[in-house]
């Protein structure tokens, strides 16, 4: 599996957004607040970055972080989608940085794996 970040791999619907915020699974793995939701979507996993205005009030700030959170997640996801393809599975997922600060790539690295753990093993707890 190629590590991209695709098009169809990223949440655009509005109602998908908003049923994953009403009816999705909250886990907190620190900087990352995530939300997901089981759905039926063209790829194993649609994720949503998001950098809130109200933490990073430039946008330059709002932007290395979403673009640094983006690398993280495209290193880490073939590990997920095989996760999720031996379940049969498709996800929507909503990635929120929560820290204060810009973490470097290789704190914010180490924290993804962390992040991909949880959510396996949240993902799991709930089958």
């Amino acid at each position: 599996m190629p590590c991209t970040f695709g098009k169809e791999e990223r949440l655009c619907s509005r109602k998908l957004i908003d049923r994953l915020y009403a009816e999705g699974h909250r886990l907190m793995a620190y900087p990352f607040s995530v939300q997901w939701i089981a759905t039926d979507g063209p790829a194993p996993c649609q994720v949503m970055i998001v950098a809130p205005k109200r933490r990073f009030h430039h946008a330059v700030d709002r932007n290395r972080v979403r673009r640094l959170t983006r690398e993280c997640w495209r290193r880490r996801k073939p590990a997920l989608y095989d996760f999720l393809q031996q379940h049969n599975l498709c996800i929507a997922l909503s990635l929120v940085y929560v820290h204060n600060e810009i973490m470097t790539y290789e704190q914010l690295s180490r924290k993804a794996d962390k992040l991909m753990a949880a959510l396996e093993h949240d993902i799991a707890a709930t089958l």
